[in-house]
């Protein structure tokens, strides 16, 4: 099996309305370079915002999962994100005209059919993956939570739900990756509600785009003629009976298909960690609580491991670039060159080197009793040091200029003082294509992340050089 990144052969369009808000929406899922990921676009809001499809911008759990950025959200990602993840979509774009992903038949049937119609893409780079490797738990025991991961050489989720539900019973859903079919075993196993929760979620204002098309509706307590009556008009279902506990407004795929929808709400969920896993995910009564807080965790535990510096400076090894190779190569010059050496280098990454002096002309002013490292000047050498790696392999006779086009997810983790030595480490986040360059940019010193940005800047070349 590859194991390059993928995205799809062609664009795939759905129509529907939304569960909660009912509002009718258009959604596209269109295909995107290495390393992009996935991410939701509001193609009906100014400027057409994106939302990275990544728990860190969960901003509700209470029927559904709802991202958002700002005033921007988008609302029920779980399934389409469960189609793509586990269909082996590592990057796409899914541009939507509304607030809420069309809820469909309730279940990730029809993305998971588009998928498989219009067929993956290999890409040039590499999958990435969260390697689980020591025991992950998130529990609520009042509540009989509990999601558990163990590390395993590939994805496997096991759910079990008891809601000490008389008609449901204790009901176990398994899903592996290396044996199972997504589409044909999980994908089509639509949402569930107990017949109890109906009322309040329509005095709620929600479910406003539900209907007994869309849903298992589990009865547990006797159901009067009344009721009953109410429930037809309410739906405009006038055949609707009780049969076996369930309202009979859908046949069942699987007498276990509660289980499996929660297992691809799971399966959703879990998308957010914006990386594939290699783990075994135990689930019992998961939620999209329970499971956004779990991918929470695990993104945070990535973030730490993934911030040690991968190279192990030696000021006694010669330099690949020393300070005049650097100046033959970028148009800076002191006061503003701050880059001192490269001591690494390849297609793809860089490592750089600048030794912070108390001569630096900026701890003048920055601070006369405090001197600290301005954080635009740390942005300014990372960059620096990319530009560097975006020259590498350029016909060195020509010069170049290079130009920021966006900085992301700049953050400053521990002051830069005179005496430190920054080590720059800089990979590229995708090929470099038409002159874009797309990097994730480290700063440490020793072991301690100083900064950390995600870098796209254009490279053009400005003329033959003099002789």
């Amino acid at each position: 099996m590859s194991n390059k990144q993928k995205t799809l052969k062609s664009p795939v369009t759905f129509n529907g309305r939304g569960l909660h808000t009912g509002v009718a929406v258009k959604m596209t899922v269109t295909p995107a370079e290495d390393n992009h990921g996935i991410r939701f676009r509001r193609v009906d809001l100014e400027g057409s915002p994106e939302i990275p499809a990544m728990a860190d911008f969960v901003v509700d759990t209470s029927r559904n999962t709802t991202i958002g950025r700002g005033e921007v959200k988008i609302s029920t990602v779980e399934h389409i994100l469960a189609a793509l993840w586990t269909m082996g979509v590592d990057n796409a774009v899914i541009e939507i005209d509304g607030p809420e992903v069309p809820i469909m038949d309730g279940s990730a049937r029809e993305y998971a059919a588009a998928i498989e119609r219009v067929g993956l893409a290999e890409q040039e780079c590499e999958i990435k993956y969260y390697q689980v490797t020591e025991k992950i738990s998130f529990t609520i025991p009042e509540k009989g939570v509990a999601i558990e991961l163990y590390p395993d050489d590939h994805l496997s989720v096991n759910v079990h739900i008891d809601y000490n539900s008389r008609v449901l019973g204790n009901q176990y859903a398994v899903f592996d990756e290396t044996r199972d079919s997504f589409a044909a075993e999980i994908a089509p196993c639509r949402t569930f509600v107990f017949l109890h929760e109906l009322e309040p979620l329509l005095a709620g204002n929600l479910i406003k785009g539900g209907d007994l098309d869309n849903a298992i509706v589990v009865v547990e307590h006797p159901v009067g003629d009344g009721e009953l009556d109410r429930l037809r008009t309410l739906f405009n279902k006038p055949g609707i009976e009780v049969q076996a506990g369930y309202l009979n407004n859908v046949d069942p795929h699987f007498h276990n298909e509660p289980a499996r929808h929660k297992l691809l709400d799971v399966l959703g969920d879990f998308a957010l960690m914006g990386i594939r896993i290699k783990g075994r995910i135990m689930a019992t009564r998961p939620g999209h609580f329970a499971n956004t807080e779990t991918v929470k965790m695990m993104r945070k535990q990535m973030r730490k491991e993934g911030a040690k510096p991968t190279f192990r400076y030696n000021p006694g090894v010669e330099p690949i670039y020393d300070i005049n190779a650097i100046k033959n190569r970028l148009p800076h010059r002191p006061p503003f060159l701050l880059v001192d050496k490269i001591v690494c280098i390849d297609d793809e990454s860089i490592v750089g080197i600048k030794s912070v002096t108390v001569n630096e002309p900026f701890f003048v002013g920055h601070f006369p009793d405090e001197p600290v490292m301005p954080g635009v000047l740390i942005v300014e050498a990372m960059a620096q040091c990319g530009g560097i790696l975006a020259l590498h392999g350029m016909a060195p006779d020509f010069q170049y200029s290079t130009y920021f086009l966006k900085i992301d997810g700049v953050r400053f983790k521990t002051k830069v003082v005179p005496g430190d030595v920054l080590q720059f480490e800089l990979r590229l986040l995708e090929p470099i294509r038409r002159g874009l360059v797309h990097m994730e940019a480290k700063a440490f010193v020793g072991d301690r992340l100083a900064c950390e940005a995600d870098m796209m800047a254009q490279v053009t070349p400005s003329g033959k050089k003099q002789s």
